[in-house]
């Protein structure tokens, strides 16, 4: 495999000047203050596409022949990469068929259908994403359109990388280190193929969410390998299976990868939205949230100058109650329990005055009564002021002798509260 280089992500940046504008870099006080280090943010949610995605799909459609644009092109997807297409090939003339599962959100396909405008049609079909790039898959068959894959291409990982390059422009230096998410791996292998060549002493990370973590696996499996399961939580970057092409090149690179859990993105989902005024997709959050993680241990020496990729803002309002929810589980602020209550008169009133504490909240009950039985069991979420709370509280709940069962993340019952 010829791997891409320094030189055609160079050449992907001249391929973009005046088409894909230069995103902002942006020190962050509040999480230079929260870390002890120097950090920027690399603010790719402020791109047209509201990602970096059409840095990559431009560079790809723009570099086809002339016949082979004058066929078309196709693509799957459920989001960012979608509208990056649309994007590129509204400002190159070239008509494009994207397929969408039904599961994507109506605002993302009417974005789609804006920036793609009469060259671009949105095909809605297919319960998931394989369905869709099943179908994909078939027209570029039938017709010859060419198929613009979201990362596993030299020309896409080419135009990603291209963020790392105007960071070095940016910042008129390279940085102590560059913090990226990774779904697919083409953002991350762009950068470091820029960055490898010509500014070799940055210290590269990719940050993947813990429920998807496919390029940790391809790493350690020397080959990219095919989750059982992913918590598509983090749409952005929940993918089953890397490329070969970006496992190559991270393979040859070995950049540090570190995982983040889905709630420790969510907490800094929030901070991003309430402290900042920055609306973040959760893929978008993964860099920042890596920094706060201690269990992945520091991405840089204290005082070092540390660059995070925010790479999307293509967030639906609608999804704030779960990160929320996530935040505050994550946090060990909000609990859930299945309390066995006696069927008699007062007990609720006991639960309240003797076992719930003075600042904690009731969030959830669910109580079902059963006259022909002496207990009623209610499902109940309460929440805390401060995460030491909870101990006194499980003491308390002991002490009453009420019987309750703590549900546990990891339960199936969690999932009627998530």
């Amino acid at each position: 495999m010829e791997l891409p280089t320094a030189t055609d992500v160079e050449r992907a940046a001249r391929l973009l000047s005046g088409v894909v504008g230069t995103s902002p870099l942006q020190r962050s006080p509040r999480l230079s203050a929260l870390t002890g280090l120097d950090v920027w943010l690399k603010r790719e949610d402020l791109q047209e596409v509201r990602s970096y995605k059409g840095r990559g799909a431009y560079n790809l459609v723009a570099g086809l022949t002339a016949e082979e644009q004058q066929r078309g092109v196709t693509c799957a997807s459920a989001g960012n990469h979608a509208q990056g297409v649309a994007f590129a090939c509204a400002r190159l003339g070239v008509r494009a068929t994207i397929f969408l599962p039904r599961t994507t959100p109506r605002q993302k396909r009417a974005r789609i259908a804006a920036l793609g405008g009469p060259l671009v049609d949105v095909v809605v079909d297919g319960d998931t994403y394989d369905d869709a790039n099943r179908l994909c898959q078939e027209l570029a068959a039938a017709t010859g359109a060419a198929v613009v894959p979201a990362f596993d291409d030299p020309r896409t990982i080419a135009g990603q990388g291209t963020v790392a390059l105007e960071v070095l422009e940016q910042l008129g230096r390279a940085p102590d280190a560059v913090v990226a998410p990774v779904g697919g791996g083409g953002l991350l292998a762009g950068m470091v193929t820029l960055l490898g060549d010509r500014a070799p002493d940055v210290r590269v990370v990719g940050v993947e969410p813990a429920g998807a973590a496919s390029m940790t696996a391809a790493l350690a499996a020397g080959r990219p390998v095919e989750l059982d399961t992913v918590d598509s939580f983090v749409d952005g970057a929940a993918v089953r299976r890397v490329g070969d092409w970006t496992h190559a090149v991270l393979d040859r690179q070995r950049p540090r990868v570190v995982t983040v859990p889905e709630g420790l993105v969510c907490v800094e989902m929030l901070d991003l939205y309430q402290s900042d005024g920055i609306i973040a997709e959760p893929a978008g959050a993964l860099a920042p949230a890596a920094l706060r993680d201690t269990a992945a241990g520091p991405v840089a020496e204290p005082g070092a100058t540390v660059v995070c990729v925010l790479s999307g803002g293509n967030n639906d309002v609608s999804r704030y109650a779960e990160v929320v929810e996530r935040a505050l589980v994550h946090e060990g602020l909000r609990h859930y329990f299945l309390v066995e209550f006696p069927q008699e008169p007062g007990a609720l009133r006991m639960f309240l005055d003797e076992v719930l504490g003075r600042d904690d909240d009731i969030v959830l009950f669910e109580y079902v009564k059963r006259s022909n039985r002496e207990t009623g069991p209610a499902l109940v979420g309460i929440e805390l002021q401060r995460p030491a709370d909870y101990g006194p509280l499980l003491e308390r709940m002991i002490g009453s002798g009420i019987r309750v069962q703590v549900v546990e993340p990891t339960s199936p019952l969690f999932r009627m509260v998530q």
